[in-house]
């Protein structure tokens, strides 16, 4: 498994300095450090609140299931899901009741997945606790992985 871009490097998660935990942000988003690799989303999902937890987890089985060779990251305090080269074609992010899966290309997914954005390649799947369809996700995951993806 690719999961790593090369020439980058792993670096941890920003800690509070009262109980050594990751801070959460607004809506309880982990604050991560940029970093690339399993090591950092790991660091993410483990910080994740709740039953978003279990989600994270989940959600990373299912992408890396549906694409084997998948490089990761840390972004702007959220896991990102790509190919080599720094392209990506999904991330998530948390959020105070639902965990918010971002498809880059998703106007181009079959069936398109319903949350609409200012951008027009961009669609969004809000997750709320105990409403995964992994069948679709794994299916969109998989197209996603095949369309160009963003370069950032």
């Amino acid at each position: 498994m690719a999961s790593k871009t090369p020439g980058k490097t792993e670096r941890a998660a920003k800690r509070d300095s009262s109980d050594g935990k990751p801070v959460l942000l607004s809506g309880g988003n982990p604050q991560i450090a940029k970093g690339y690799g399993d090591a950092p989303v790991k660091a993410y999902i483990a910080a994740m609140p709740d039953w978003k937890k279990d989600l994270g987890r989940r959600l990373d089985a299912l992408i890396v299931d549906a694409v084997p060779n998948v490089c990761k990251a840390i972004k702007w305090n959220s896991p990102f899901y790509g190919m080599e080269n720094d392209v990506w074609f999904l991330s998530f992010h948390c959020f105070t009741k639902y965990v918010k899966v971002t498809f880059f290309r998703g106007a181009s997914l079959n069936p398109v997945p319903p949350g609409k954005s200012k951008y027009p390649e961009v669609r969004y799947l809000d997750i709320h606790e105990g409403q995964l369809d992994e069948g679709q996700f794994s299916a969109w995951v998989r197209q996603a992985s095949r369309l160009p993806g963003e370069r950032m």
